[in-house]
């Protein structure tokens, strides 16, 4: 049986820490970020953590 291959997309979308959680950064903060709150922007540099049932999935593409 072959080997599951990493899904590169998700790899470079989602980073897994030491512990085993899975974080991602929000969408939709890059840019026009004029109209955006300055707190939001802020709070957007932050990694969050992935919770509910994208879990096994996600662990699943990346490899882990």
């Amino acid at each position: 049986m072959p080997k599951q291959k990493t899904h590169r997309g998700a790899r470079k979308r989602f980073k897994l820490s030491k512990k085993g959680r899975i974080f991602h950064h929000m969408s939709n903060y890059f840019h026009k970020n004029t109209k955006k709150r300055s707190k939001a922007t802020r709070q957007a540099r932050q990694a969050k953590e992935l919770k509910g049932g994208q879990i096994k999935v996600i662990r699943k593409m990346i490899g882990n």
